[in-house]
């Protein structure tokens, strides 16, 4: 398999997801980092021309093809190495399922309130609060999820592990949620998670210069 590139910077837990799942499959690849903070890359006409019209990382690209959107990159690695993917349909709707929710709850949620906390200038405390609830919410579905299967789907991990792996797997420091005392169920898979062969942290994955929060 041909070397894929990925179009990253190191504090975004989307651009993590699609690292990780790359180095479980023990695919080849290599960081482009994005200077995401500083110039604003993604956000210019030149980058929205060239790799994305959305504006956002993570841009895979493998040969000729080039993606966006963590989910759809997980996808294509499960179908392009045999890895994490689905064994039938009935499995492909739950991985499926629980990647929605994690896109829409799970992972925005708590990206917005670590974004907020770390790196947003006086942010509303209101605001702060109120995305904090939406993570208790988020967290509190995925704990009852996991009190009777070691993975989000059941027995085995999934690119739904992976997808909802984009964020809990930074330091505690930057989401201070408490997890190990407040849901031990999630806490437990985040060890699960990493000690799959080949699990690094992102600040050790994902090429580029930090932007530490409050810098």
């Amino acid at each position: 398999m041909s070397e894929m590139v990925l179009h990253c910077f190191p504090e975004s837990g989307g651009c993590y997801k699609a690292a990780l799942m790359l180095a479980l499959t023990g695919t080849p690849w290599r960081g482009v980092w994005v200077d995401y903070f500083k110039a604003g890359q993604t956000r210019t006409a030149e980058w929205r021309g060239a790799h994305s019209v959305m504006g956002e990382v993570p841009v895979l690209e493998d040969g000729g093809l080039v993606l966006t959107q963590s989910g759809v990159i997980l996808h294509h690695l499960a179908e392009r190495t045999g890895q994490f993917g689905a064994s039938g349909k009935e499995e492909a709707r739950e991985i499926l399922r629980w990647i929605l929710f994690d896109n829409h709850k799970f992972t925005s949620y708590l990206a917005t309130w670590r974004f907020l906390l770390g790196w947003a200038k006086d942010p509303d405390p209101a605001v702060v609060a109120f995305f904090r609830a939406r993570v208790d919410a988020a967290f509190a579905v995925a704990d009852r999820q996991l009190e009777t299967r070691p993975f989000i789907t059941g027995d085995r991990p999934t690119i739904a592990d992976v997808s909802m792996s984009g964020y809990v797997h930074y330091p505690d420091s930057e989401w201070p949620l408490d997890v190990a005392r407040r849901y031990p169920a999630v806490a437990a898979w985040i060890g699960r998670i990493r000690a799959l062969p080949g699990w690094q942290a992102p600040y050790n994955l994902l090429p580029g210069p930090r932007t530490p929060p409050h810098a």
